[in-house]
């Protein structure tokens, strides 16, 4: 595991972004660990999270012209991670959207550069997939190409068939996704510290009966 993936963990589990325990997921399944980027909520958490999604787009070599973050979420997310590239010298445009259409001064659902060329959308976890396939829409609507999705973190869980959130939206749309960390990652980091041990049994039991292939 990478030396950046590794501190996002510790990151998020000092932030309490990251916890473990008994969780109650929208699927209605007993999850043994809990994972809520909207606890990133002060300036320097915004920072290095920018700092992290930035970092692990760079080691994906991802081939893109452009960033764009879908409402709401996703802006605060673009802002950093722009800024965050733009200080390790990658300096990207990006764009997010409103959730309604303003029909006054500049007008429209879109906020930042044009849509144009190639487009990276930036999101912190994918569910359902709504928010990615709304983008795609958005991006292509305008004539550009979406490239890609980057994410927090891929549970790497099956959602109602034999794919994951992350899958069902490769295979819907053509279009790979990178994760700053995946459940992978976590089982390895909780495999190396042993004052996190005594939830690793819970972890590997539940991506053995919930988690893809």
């Amino acid at each position: 595991m990478s030396d950046f993936r590794q501190a996002f963990i510790q990151f998020a589990i000092e932030r309490n972004v990251l916890c473990f325990g008994e969780f109650k997921t929208k699927a209605g399944r007993m999850s043994p660990y809990f994972f809520n980027a909207g606890l990133f909520n002060d300036g320097d958490s915004l920072r290095k999270l920018g700092q992290f999604y930035a970092k692990a787009i760079v080691a994906a070599q991802l081939p893109f012209d452009m960033l764009f973050g879908p409402a709401y979420k996703g802006i605060p997310l673009v802002s950093t991670i722009a800024i965050a590239l733009a200080e390790m010298g990658h300096n990207y445009p990006f764009c997010f959207n409103r959730k309604e259409v303003k029909d006054h001064g500049e007008g429209g659902v879109l906020v930042g550069s044009p849509l144009k060329g190639r487009v990276l959308i930036v999101d912190d976890v994918i569910s359902a997939g709504t928010s990615v396939r709304e983008s795609v829409d958005l991006i292509k609507s305008s004539d550009a190409a979406p490239s890609g999705v980057v994410i927090a973190l891929d549970r790497m869980e099956r959602g109602i068939g034999e794919l994951s959130a992350v899958q069902e939206v490769q295979q819907t749309h053509g279009l790979s996704v990178t994760s700053i960390i995946n459940l992978d990652d976590l089982i390895e980091y909780l495999h190396d510290h042993t004052e996190l041990t005594h939830y690793l049994d819970a972890v590997q039991s539940y991506r053995a009966q919930y988690g893809i292939d």
